[in-house]
């Protein structure tokens, strides 16, 4: 009794059967105050047309003597009992001729006679509180009313227990795909998506559940894909460093200047491999130090360009800045954001050519400050487009050792605009280069 269909089903049934149980109760009753008062304003009706018969009897004879046999006929012809009394109270007429000559004390429906001229008190008349022919049929229709109420309010019960337990299984089946969902989704199977038509909250939780699994899938495989290629990082210079170090070793190579040259090599490329992972790791727990402060975006961009040009300059790659004469300052940490740019730039002259040209410019866009890269080089195809900021992303893998990447710089360059409350994207035409644009806030005191 504890699963969703049964405690659907016995709301339901307990609905239903409060619902009919209170509709019969209330139109019963009602049904009987009605008869009860139309009982009422008949006797009434009925006193009202005795009086004008008896005091005309009564204006004609002077008094009530004879008047039994009158009486009589108006018994008979309403079928109920009629008592008459003289202005004292004592019975001068009696339909069953029981209590004649007696004072009348039942307190039965009445009515007082008068004369019509002087307004003397002539009487009073009363009627037996008994049912009348019509009370019996409005009673009998109350009662047959009841029962087809009754049996009306049963079929619909029985009715609606039904479309209670069809309805119950239309809304429980959706809920037990997603608890069986869940289960397969807790125990690592990702791939759970429930495909069911329906509309509404359901429909939204259905949605809201295969969005969830597929985000969820897509970490899982990004999640297995780092980890194998941190391991292939790592095993690449790892490799060459205890290769050197057995040849030296053996004998075969001399520790000579090249050789620790390279081994240095070597291990900067694993030192910058696990600061990068350990950047990716702050990033992730949200333990990603700030220091924020109102910052000058030209100096900014000038002392970035200034570090990155020998590199430029090296492999005959030309590096231009177009900033605007006046730009407000911005809201940032101007260490991590200078990581940004350098991350980009270097990007820019790995996949540029000799003659090619990187552009660095900036210009106010509503509160934000938004800062360009465009190059010349050989740009990204469109199907990469969406993946370049994933870690150890690459377009072209085959670069990877010559550039000495990682593929995690330009995932810690979103994670860092990100952090700053901007945004940061990249359009490219294979061929005609690319352009990287990120935004950061403008200081309070400047806008």
């Amino acid at each position: 009794m504890h699963s969703l269909r049964s405690q659907l089903i016995l709301f339901f049934v307990l609905v239903i059967v409060v619902s009919t149980a209170t509709t019969y109760f209330f139109v019963n009753r009602g049904i009987s105050n009605e008869i009860q008062a139309f009982d009422q304003h008949n006797q009434q009706i009925e006193l009202a047309r005795m009086e004008p018969l008896l005091t005309r009897y009564y204006a004609q004879a002077g008094e009530w003597a004879g008047v039994q046999s009158v009486v009589e006929n108006i018994g008979t012809l309403y079928g109920k009992r009629i008592v008459l009394t003289d202005s004292s109270g004592m019975v001068v007429a009696d339909s069953q001729g029981e209590i004649s000559g007696e004072y009348f004390q039942l307190d039965w429906p009445n009515r007082v006679l008068s004369a019509a001229e002087s307004g003397q008190v002539l009487g009073a008349v009363y009627v037996s509180p008994e049912a009348s022919l019509g009370f019996a049929l409005a009673q009998s229709l109350a009662e047959s009313t009841s029962v087809v109420l009754l049996w009306g309010g049963l079929l619909a019960s029985a009715v609606a227990i039904v479309l209670a337990f069809v309805l119950s299984r239309r809304v429980s089946a959706p809920v037990l795909a997603l608890t069986m969902a869940t289960r397969r989704l807790g125990k690592g199977d990702f791939s759970q998506r429930i495909n069911l038509r329906v509309g509404g909250e359901l429909g939204e939780l259905t949605g809201a559940f295969n969005s969830m699994a597929g985000e969820l899938e897509r970490a899982e495989r990004l999640r297995q894909n780092m980890v194998a290629d941190t391991a292939h990082e790592l095993r690449t210079p790892l490799s060459n460093i205890r290769g050197y170090i057995e040849a030296i070793q053996d004998g075969m190579v001399r520790a000579d200047a090249a050789t620790i040259h390279s081994l240095g090599e070597e291990v900067n490329l694993l030192s910058r491999l696990v600061d990068d992972l350990q950047e990716l790791a702050l990033a992730d727990a949200g333990e990603m130090k700030l220091v924020r402060q109102a910052e000058d975006v030209g100096v900014l961009v000038g002392q970035t360009v200034a570090a990155e040009q020998a590199k430029a300059t090296a492999k005959g790659v030309e590096i231009l800045t177009r900033l605007p004469k006046r730009l407000p300052a911005v809201n940032i940490d101007v260490h991590r954001i200078s990581q940004v740019l350098r991350i980009i730039l270097e990007n820019a002259v790995a996949h540029t050519a000799r003659g090619d040209t990187i552009t660095v410019s900036a210009g106010k866009r509503g509160d934000w400050v938004e800062i360009s890269v465009v190059d010349t080089g050989e740009g990204i195809p469109t199907e990469h487009l969406p993946n370049v900021f994933e870690r150890f992303y690459r377009a072209d893998r085959s670069r990877a050792r010559a550039t000495g990447g990682s593929g995690l710089g330009l995932t810690i360059a979103r994670y860092i605009v990100e952090a700053h409350g901007g945004s940061i994207g990249v359009e490219s035409e294979l061929g005609k280069g690319s352009r990287f644009t990120f935004t950061v806030p403008i200081a309070e005191s400047a806008s």
